[in-house]
């Protein structure tokens, strides 16, 4: 799947580089692209109600935002169509390869490509990606609203949807280097007991070389910071507080 789309960019990037924008402007059916869609513009939200009577679909987290609408819209269509775990796979592969793909990742951010243009690159990108229809639909429905730049934010708070679909809670521990498995094995096992059962930990890792060491875990709400940065600030406070003799 990763292959696929990295291709994809590929040819979408020659053919990008090697023709004007100017000269391919030709107009592309919406139909087309998208035939779900019977209004000529693309709908703000491609989770609306069909014909027919659907299982309504709840998103299990409250989601806030533009970024946030798009996500509960997207959980929405995936969910129906029974398709959530290929759609959040199909998309996290778009991402990962649009970010290494710099000019594709300009022409998405640029709001003075035509929308046609928009439209028929993402919809040859999906074809020769085969990605599914709601992935499709989905990323048509952004570049015709001008959010393909938004994509990754839309993306990640889709996946925090569909984890907490799966029962999973993400956990982000920032390390001066990589954990060692033994360590990060015993820190999953801590954070699956505060969990307790139903619930399941997905452990994330961070490198940062700035905390100077120790670790940071953020965990759900919470953060413990256990950095030598965040030490060494609270000793600079604790020396920095004047001290009363007279006591």
């Amino acid at each position: 799947m990763a292959a696929r789309v990295r291709s994809s960019l590929a040819g979408f990037t020659k053919a990008f580089i090697n023709d004007s924008l100017s000269t391919q402007r030709s107009h592309v059916s919406r139909a087309v692209i998208c035939p779900n869609f019977t209004n000529p513009e693309p709908s703000r939200n491609f989770a609306s109600a069909s014909a027919r009577k659907e299982t309504k679909v709840k998103v299990p987290v409250a989601m806030f935002g533009g970024s946030g609408n798009y996500a509960s819209a997207l959980y929405i269509a995936a969910a129906k169509a029974n398709a959530l775990d290929k759609v959040e796979s199909e998309l996290l592969d778009f991402v990962s390869a649009t970010t290494k793909a710099s000019t594709f990742s300009q022409f998405m951010k640029d709001l003075a490509v035509p929308a046609d243009i928009r439209l028929k690159a993402i919809s040859e990108i999906c074809v020769d990606a085969k990605f599914s229809d709601v992935t499709k639909h989905f990323l048509v429905v952004l570049a015709g609203n001008g959010r393909l730049r938004h994509v990754d934010t839309i993306v990640k708070r889709f996946s925090d949807l569909t984890m907490a679909h799966r029962g999973e809670v993400k956990a982000v521990v920032t390390t001066v280097i990589p954990l060692p498995a033994e360590e990060e094995k015993e820190l999953k096992e801590t954070l699956q007991e505060i969990l307790g059962k139903g619930k399941t930990v997905k452990l994330e890792q961070k490198i940062d070389p700035s905390i100077l060491g120790g670790l940071v875990v953020e965990f759900g709400q919470k953060v413990f910071d256990m950095s030598i940065k965040t030490r060494a600030r609270q000793m600079e406070r604790f020396l920095r507080d004047p001290v009363n003799f007279d006591a």
